[in-house]
């Protein structure tokens, strides 16, 4: 595993008498402070599972290491197909072996002392509620359920370019919700102006609709580094009977 430049003034390490370099529960702990000040790599998303390993939400791996650091989690590492758990003590000094074999598979944390793969999923050992369903209709999410395409034209823009459409407007008493809004870009916009898609002779390209779970995760799913979310994440996998 790779590690920092010694700083002038830093000690040295510990000698083989006294404990060697390993990690300990209290240098775990002290792992977060240290990793904060220095790396981006704690802003990776961390899948949290409650006891009973279901989805309870995504977090920051900032928020991960702190869990991890109280013994309120532990890891859960997907490697090979299996689910494996470790404490953060053990999980850091897997990291050796993670960086030497197979470094672009993780996001990393470097602290001054080691550098410690961002795990990508956590469970809370002592926590087993599901949260409240029902997504939050928000530009935030409106916008990843319909995957910054504009829904009249078909295109793609940067966020910065779209706008909220009401597909029955306002003028017409269409209301706020899943169902009546969608991601629009500003010319097609402002074509269709007041009227309905049918009134603008314009088309939808999907009919929207309230998604069933949080459509930013649904968008990360899509990414291979996240793979390991989708078993924990399909209700078919948790709700089929078992023969």
């Amino acid at each position: 595993m790779s590690r920092r430049p010694k700083r002038s003034g830093e000690p040295s390490d510990p000698s083989p008498g006294s404990g060697g370099p390993g990690v300990t529960p209290d240098d775990a702990a002290a792992v977060i402070p240290q990793a904060i000040d220095f790396q981006s790599g704690l802003e990776a998303k961390v899948l949290v599972l409650n006891r009973a390993f279901a989805a309870v939400r995504v977090v920051s791996a900032r928020r991960a290491f702190v869990l991890l650091a109280r013994d309120v989690a532990e890891v859960i590492d997907p490697t090979g197909g299996a689910y494996t758990n470790y404490d953060l003590t053990t999980w850091t000094e897997l990291s050796e072996l993670k960086y030497e074999f197979e470094p672009d598979a993780h996001d990393w944390v470097r602290t001054v002392r080691i550098d410690i793969a961002v795990p990508k999923i956590i469970r809370l050992i002592g926590y087993d509620k599901l949260p409240a369903q029902g997504v939050k209709l928000n530009r935030r999410n409106l916008f990843a359920r319909d995957r910054n395409r504009c829904q009249y034209c078909g295109q793609l823009f940067p966020t910065s370019e779209l706008s909220i459409d009401h597909v029955r407007p306002r003028t017409q008493g269409g209301p706020d919700t899943w169902e009546n809004l969608v991601c629009a870009c500003v010319r097609c916009n402002s074509k269709k102006g007041g009227r309905t898609p049918e009134q603008a002779r314009m088309r939808l390209i999907s009919k929207p609709k309230q998604p069933r779970r949080n459509p930013l995760i649904s968008v990360r799913l899509g990414h291979e580094k996240y793979s390991s979310w989708k078993a924990f994440l399909d209700d078919a996998y948790w709700s089929v009977e078992l023969k």
